[in-house]
């Protein structure tokens, strides 16, 4: 019976890590990050992309700013590789919770990402 015990225990912990591990790994910046067509953004977010590759004009003072990527939730890359602009919110007296991150030269990024929901989650623009 003891072995049977230490065997369902074990079993356990092992289905707790695999229910974990998969979320943890997403958070850590996975390359196969869920997309989104730049088609499917709101109007603002297109606008806002459009602006990211025309150099400007923005909307805020912190658009262009430097995203430090502190929760692993891109890609690893060296400090200064992505930058973030806020996507307006109708009817927010903020920025609001939206926002594009993009890596690479401003101008010319190589890769954008979408969040809706603060830096919680991010979605590859398909562009």
């Amino acid at each position: 019976m003891g072995n049977g015990l230490a065997f369902a225990r074990a079993l356990i912990v092992l289905l707790a890590l695999a229910a974990v591990l998969p979320a943890a790994h997403a958070r850590r910046g996975s390359e196969h990050a869920a997309a989104v067509q730049v088609r499917e953004l709101p109007g603002e977010a297109r606008d806002v992309l459009t602006r990211i590759h025309a150099g400007g004009p923005f909307g805020y003072e912190r658009d262009g700013v430097v995203f430090g990527n502190r929760e692993h939730s891109l890609p690893g890359r060296p400090r200064g590789y992505y930058h973030e602009y806020t996507v307006p919110t109708r009817g927010e007296r903020t920025r609001g919770a939206r926002r594009i991150v993009c890596g690479g030269p401003r101008a010319q990024p190589e890769v954008c990402y979408y969040t809706d929901d603060h830096y919680q989650s991010f979605r590859r623009i398909l562009e």
